[in-house]
């Protein structure tokens, strides 16, 4: 079967979209990748075809506007029997051909997407998503989000089924190899989208109360700049460095040699309350123990398998104290055992081969 696989980036950082490809590919499907092309994209070489369509817009109404409009005439011009369209932004073209050719969609929403933050208090344009979501998702043949809390409010919501697949690492067959962690004890916040209200400013403010202490800000974010500023401000120079994006490989290799990976949503968007960020597993199958907010989805992660700590405030000061619990614990190596061992369930292969695609086929 030949699939299409939509979505509104440049392609080049996307993990869970580059594995999806891979994993259609390995099921002998057909796979051409359709995204956007910015003067800024790297080259890319994948076994799969690739398609980056030119967008004259950067953000907004317009570039949203344009892009599903490239979009629809690219999928009436290159003939495919299923759409795959990544997250609510590029799902209005999937179904207009839905429409047109009974070409069957699978919807793949990579969040509660009508409560992201970046929508919270822009009423207006919330009220426009929610409005394209309703009308789509009943013409939608396979519905699949990112963990089972955002699963279920769209399950009530539509009167449907809607399948999980967790944003988790490969599992890669690894021969064991001594890792050497850094000298000084290192914390890492790494991610795509470092901006407000992700606990990355309160992170840095943490360091004010830590000694023999060092914290790496790994990726690119909205939040990066004014975190940046404020690392000045403190004099935290020698304690907190930031870094740019990394391929994944990089990154994991620097992953492995930490002593603890943060992830510190704050709830004041219902997405991020409800969000399982990819950077937990991240730092799992990297071996390292993690310190994440009270969420319900990383708290649950952390409890069931014993990789880490909760904080219950992203606040600096109890991220601070934290920090010390976990590096400090008499059960440290306890976490990075466990997290080791929790690799081997919590990975893509574990939620992609349970999901049905008997609606499609």
């Amino acid at each position: 079967m030949r699939v299409a696989v939509l979505v509104s980036n440049d392609l080049t950082y996307d993990q869970r979209v580059s594995k999806i490809c891979d994993s259609l590919q390995h099921k002998n499907w057909d796979v051409q990748l359709v995204g956007v092309l910015k003067p800024e994209s790297a080259f890319l070489q994948r076994t799969y075809s690739i398609e980056r369509l030119r967008v004259f817009f950067t953000k907004g109404p317009l570039f949203y506007f344009m892009l599903n409009v490239r979009m629809f005439f690219y999928l009436l011009f290159h003939k495919t029997e299923i759409i795959w369209a990544n997250d609510l932004d590029v799902l209005w073209p999937a179904v207009l051909m839905k429409k047109l050719r009974g070409t069957k969609v699978i919807y793949d929403s990579h969040e509660y997407f009508t409560e992201a933050e970046g929508l919270t208090g822009r009423e207006r344009i919330k009220a426009i998503w929610t409005r394209i979501e309703e009308r789509c998702v009943p013409f939608v043949d396979v519905f699949i989000t990112v963990n089972e809390s955002i699963a279920s409010i769209y399950r009530k919501k539509y009167n449907r089924e809607v399948l999980v697949q967790r944003n988790m690492p490969v599992l890669v067959e690894e021969w064991e190899e001594q890792v050497e962690l850094f000298e000084t004890k290192t914390v890492v916040l790494q991610g795509a989208y470092i901006d407000p209200d992700r606990g990355g400013m309160e992170l840095v403010e943490a360091f004010q109360y830590l000694e023999g202490v060092q914290l790496l800000i790994v990726g690119a974010g909205r939040d990066l700049e004014n975190i940046k500023k404020r690392i000045v401000e403190l004099h935290l120079d020698e304690k907190v460095k930031v870094l740019p994006r990394m391929s994944y490989f990089e990154l994991k290799k620097l992953t492995q040699r930490v002593h603890l990976g943060v992830s510190l949503d704050k709830p004041l968007h219902l997405n991020y309350t409800l969000s399982l960020p990819n950077k937990l597993f991240d730092y799992i199958h990297a071996g390292v123990p993690v310190l994440v907010s009270n969420l319900v989805e990383p708290a649950r992660i952390v409890n069931e398998y014993n990789v880490g700590e909760v904080v219950e405030e992203v606040t600096p000061k109890v991220i601070a104290e934290g920090i010390q619990k976990v590096l400090n614990s008499t059960s440290y190596e306890a976490y990075r055992a466990s997290a080791k061992k929790a690799k081997s369930a919590l990975h893509w292969q574990a939620d992609f081969d349970k999901l049905d695609f008997s609606k499609i086929s």
